[in-house]
């Protein structure tokens, strides 16, 4: 019996192939013209859409963990100044340090504790904090004992999102600012959903928006709206109702227990 050969093999596939009722070799259909422009348009979508995922996450995410970092470096700094001028100096000039001048706490925002920095620019606000408006006319600190509006502004999202909850605000709510030596105990009393963001009079000595018309010892958090926008502005005012000088043991106030 003959031995088969490759060619043997070659020669009956290529009979089998051209036999009738054979189906016709596959042939790779070549895209038109529109086809194709569809297709690399959709392949754009897609990276496009992978792209804009991920500067999401980064916005919305992990710029919150690096602000989160960089606030609680800051808020040790901090406290190691304050337990370092433990039965020092209790004036206004100790209050100050460069990383922060004091806590706001906020039970009905948020359980954590909020540093609070001088200056509302984006490079302050970046780190996860609230920053207070510098200008005198705007804004008095409540350590220097007189009558003003304490006003601050942080982040609704993103960056430490410190002010992301601030619509659970109402009316009767405590806004808490520990200091070195005194906690600051304020209720609230006035909020606007929204305003103009070039609407400065929100942060008046007398905020009159607020129904005020008399001088007093004014709170006003600040942040934007609506969330993941910056189109307006959310405002929240408080009033002083009673300090209290802290303790050893740093105990809260009631409010915030």
């Amino acid at each position: 019996m003959a031995a088969t050969t490759d060619t043997d093999h070659e020669h009956d596939h290529a009979e089998r192939a051209d036999a009738p009722g054979s189906p016709p070799p596959t042939r790779r259909r070549r895209l038109g013209p529109l086809a194709l422009a569809v297709s690399v348009f959709g392949e754009l979508l897609i990276t496009a859409g992978v792209l804009l995922g991920l500067f999401v996450v980064y916005s919305l995410w992990w710029t919150n963990v690096l602000a989160d970092r960089a606030a609680g470096r800051q808020a040790d700094e901090v406290r190691d100044t304050w337990a370092r001028e433990a039965g020092g100096d209790g004036g206004p000039g100790a209050l100050d340090t460069k990383a922060g001048i004091g806590f706001l706490h906020v039970p009905a925002m948020s359980d954590d504790e909020i540093l609070v920095e001088k200056g509302t620019s984006m490079k302050v606000l970046n780190d996860g904090v609230a920053g207070y408006y510098t200008d005198p006319v705007k804004s008095a600190l409540p350590m220097s004992g007189k009558k003003g509006n304490f006003s601050l502004a942080a982040h609704r999202d993103g960056h430490g999102a410190k002010f992301h909850n601030i619509h659970k605000l109402e009316k009767g709510d405590p806004i808490v600012f520990e200091t070195k030596d005194t906690w600051y105990v304020y209720k609230v009393y006035g909020i606007l959903p929204e305003t103009s963001k070039y609407n400065v009079k929100v942060l008046a000595p007398v905020p009159e928006e607020s129904g005020k018309q008399k001088a007093g010892h004014y709170i006003t958090l600040t942040t934007c709206t609506p969330v993941y926008t910056s189109r307006y502005r959310y405002v929240v005012w408080g009033e002083l109702v009673r300090t209290e000088k802290v303790n050893s043991e740093r105990t809260p106030p009631k409010e915030l227990r």
